[in-house]
């Protein structure tokens, strides 16, 4: 059955910025394949008056996550850059909220929920379904899950074709799937109406 978005959802988009999808800085296999499929999700949002939040890395150039500081990574995201942009083909529309995260040098945050006021606004605007999309199921995709199974209330649905993951090591996506569904979230194999 397909899904019908409605005031009392939000959509989360995670991190679906040029760097990590193909030719990006720290690509995801197959990143750019998301886009589309969040795009009919973003239009079903528009239809039913449910709520568009858009995560994204907004690094400074010494970010503690970057290998030179230390960290997991090569640059990426940093801010004001290319790299950092939402991939051009993705239809954010004008009234989406954008939640910049990992966005001081000495703080790393993965989830959507690490910076800023995202539960509360969650809370306030009475949303009792978040589903989420975006990039990498292994990491941003992942905490921000997670994160969202812990607000009382809120039901939170992982939508699978509309991720991707990193597989640093391989099977890293299907174990963040089960650690996902472990804690709560719901897994939806489904399209929008």
């Amino acid at each position: 059955m397909p899904i019908k978005l409605t005031p009392s959802d939000a959509l989360l988009l995670v991190d679906v910025q040029n760097d990590f999808c193909p030719g990006g800085a720290l690509a995801v296999a197959d990143g750019d394949a998301v886009v589309p499929v969040l795009n009919a999700w973003i239009e079903s949002a528009r239809q039913g008056g449910a709520k568009v939040f858009a995560s994204r890395d907004w690094h400074p150039p010494d970010h503690v996550s970057f290998a030179e500081r230390g960290g997991l990574w090569p640059p990426h995201c940093v801010q004001n850059t290319p790299g950092a942009a939402f991939h051009v083909d993705l239809e954010l529309p004008e009234d989406a909220v954008v939640v910049s995260k990992a966005d001081q040098a000495d703080h790393e945050a993965y989830s959507a929920f690490d910076s800023g006021d995202l539960a509360e606004q969650l809370g306030a605007a009475g949303i009792r379904r978040l589903w989420v999309g975006g990039l990498a199921t292994d990491y941003c995709v992942k905490a921000s899950a997670l994160d969202g199974t812990q607000i009382p209330g809120l039901d939170v649905h992982v939508i699978i074709n509309a991720i991707r993951a990193v597989d640093v090591s391989p099977g890293d996506g299907e174990a963040a799937l089960d650690a996902m569904r472990e804690a709560g979230a719901i897994l939806e194999d489904a399209a929008p109406a």
